[in-house]
C-alpha cells in the first residue's frame, strides 16, 4: 500500500513515519494490495492532543477514520483499530447483504480537532465526487465504512441524485432531487 503520510503544525520525523508505516502494514491483510490501494495520512498536533486522520483509497470504496488522543502513538493505535472494526463490519453488512461487488477490493478471507475558528460566510473545503448509479444498502454500506453522516450518491432505481443520512432518532433519511 502506497502512503503518503502529512503533518501540520508537527514535523514527521524518521521514527514517526516509521512506526505509522509499520501499523499501517497491519491493514494490508485486509486489502487486494494493488496500484489502486493508497493511504494518506494527516497529523495534527494542538496545544493539549494529537490528532490522526487516516484514509485508504480503494479503487470500490474509502475507508476513512479521524482519531484525537493526548500521545501521538495512542492515536495511532485506535486509529487503526478503528478501521479493522469498520472492516468487520462492512464484512458482516456484506455477507448479510450478498453485495460482493463492493467487496472486490477487500481480502476478507484473512479476518479474524480543533479547527481554526472561521467566519459562516466562508467555504473550507470543496470537494468533488463521481456520481455512479448505486442502490440504497450499498450507499449504507459506503456512508459507513467513511465514518459519515451523511453521503450523496445516484440512486440506480430511478437515476435521481440523492442524500443519505443518518438522523438523530436512529434510521436513516434520503433527500432527492427532483428537477
Amino acid at each position: 500500500m502506497k502512503c503518503q503520510i502529512i503533518g501540520k503544525n508537527i514535523t514527521v520525523t524518521d521514527a514517526i513515519r516509521n512506526v505509522i508505516e509499520e501499523k499501517l502494514h497491519r491493514m494490508d491483510k485486509y486489502f487486494v494490495i494493488n496500484e489502486d490501494v493508497t493511504c494518506k495520512v494527516l497529523i495534527r498536533t494542538y496545544r493539549t492532543a494529537q490528532k490522526i486522520e487516516i484514509t485508504i483509497f480503494t479503487k470500490m470504496m474509502d475507508f476513512r477514520v479521524e482519531v484525537m488522543e493526548d500521545d501521538l502513538y495512542a492515536a495511532v493505535d485506535l486509529a487503526i483499530d478503528k478501521l479493522e472494526g469498520q472492516m468487520r463490519k462492512l464484512k458482516t453488512r456484506l455477507n448479510r447483504r450478498h453485495k460482493e461487488s463492493l467487496g472486490r477490493a477487500i481480502a476478507f478471507e484473512n479476518f479474524e480537532q480543533e479547527e481554526t475558528p472561521s467566519s459562516e460566510d466562508e467555504i473550507v473545503r470543496v470537494k468533488e465526487v463521481k456520481l455512479e448509479p448505486i442502490d440504497m444498502e450499498e450507499a449504507i454500506t459506503k456512508m459507513e465504512a467513511l465514518g459519515h453522516t451523511f453521503y450523496l450518491y445516484l440512486d440506480e432505481e430511478d437515476e435521481v441524485v440523492s442524500v443519505l443520512y443518518r438522523r438523530r432518532d436512529g434510521g436513516y433519511g434520503v433527500i432527492q432531487a427532483r428537477e
